[in-house]
């Protein structure tokens, strides 16, 4: 890719407040994003919940972290670190590797499998033990996509469940003016208690719904970096590959034990 196109995309994934790569940005209904910081210090400076861009009033106090344009942000980030270094020759006899002990599992060379600290040690070469370990990562990619497949099913499930919720309180809420309407003065009172109260149910109905769906936005946005790192690393070269197996399958497991899935 050229480098103007570098320049745009990161002209679009930058806060205009505080002019660097966003993080955490939220998105307000003009479309205007900002990081979630940067959006609630101006709030707080001004006074006024409205866009720091084109000064129109948000519709929302806390909006939601936008997780499409924290990817991208984050991958953007990524890109332009420099890639670790990998260490291709033993340090101890500057030999390549071509050995892989599984009692340590660790490289060595030649050199190290005939030397005491390796005495009676299961040693393969590093082809056989790329092949073993990569379908140990095969057989953890299953599960964690099915859970990811459950999550992204329930936050749909949430989410339409929302709408519904707000139309039905959209629909009696109208109902309920319109009856009150037609009472006498001394049953105004009692018309607005009752919207009262269920204005007061939709807003702990759409909390708990809110919350749930941040949760589940969560799980799955851990979910996927877990298994694009996974799929990385698979491709990697053998070596690199055995050098952050360790990392790789504390990952997937620490991901697995974490996740909890709660039907709605």
């Amino acid at each position: 890719m050229t480098e103007s196109f570098f320049v745009k995309l990161e002209e679009v994934i930058s806060c205009a407040v505080c002019c660097k790569i966003f993080k955490d940005p939220v998105t307000l209904h003009c479309n205007h994003s900002f990081c979630k910081s940067c959006l609630s210090q101006q709030w707080e400076e001004k006074g006024a919940q409205e866009c720091p861009a084109c000064k129109r009033r948000a519709s929302i106090e806390k909006p939601l972290v936008n997780f499409t344009l924290k990817n991208i942000a984050e991958s953007y980030l990524m890109s332009q670190k420099s890639p670790p270094s990998i260490e291709t020759v033993c340090r101890k006899h500057q030999e390549k590797p071509k050995l892989f002990c599984l009692d340590e599992e660790k490289l060595i060379c030649v050199v190290c499998q005939t030397s005491k600290e390796h005495a009676g040690h299961q040693v393969i070469p590093v082809e056989e033990a790329v092949l073993e370990y990569k379908e140990q990562l095969k057989t953890a990619l299953p599960p964690l996509q099915d859970k990811l497949g459950k999550f992204k099913k329930i936050q749909f499930q949430c989410n339409t469940t929302v709408q519904i919720m707000r139309k039905q309180i959209f629909e009696t809420e109208r109902q309920i003016q319109e009856e009150f309407e037609k009472l006498h003065q001394f049953l105004r009172d009692e018309e607005k208690a009752r919207i009262a109260a269920l204005r007061g149910e939709e807003e702990q109905k759409g909390r708990i719904m809110k919350e749930k769906i941040e949760k589940l936005t969560r799980e799955i946005s851990s979910l996927s970096d877990t298994i694009r790192v996974i799929e990385q690393e698979m491709e990697a070269e053998d070596i690199f590959f055995l050098q952050k197996y360790k990392d790789t399958q504390r990952r997937y497991v620490r991901c697995g034990l974490s996740s909890s899935l709660v039907l709605y």
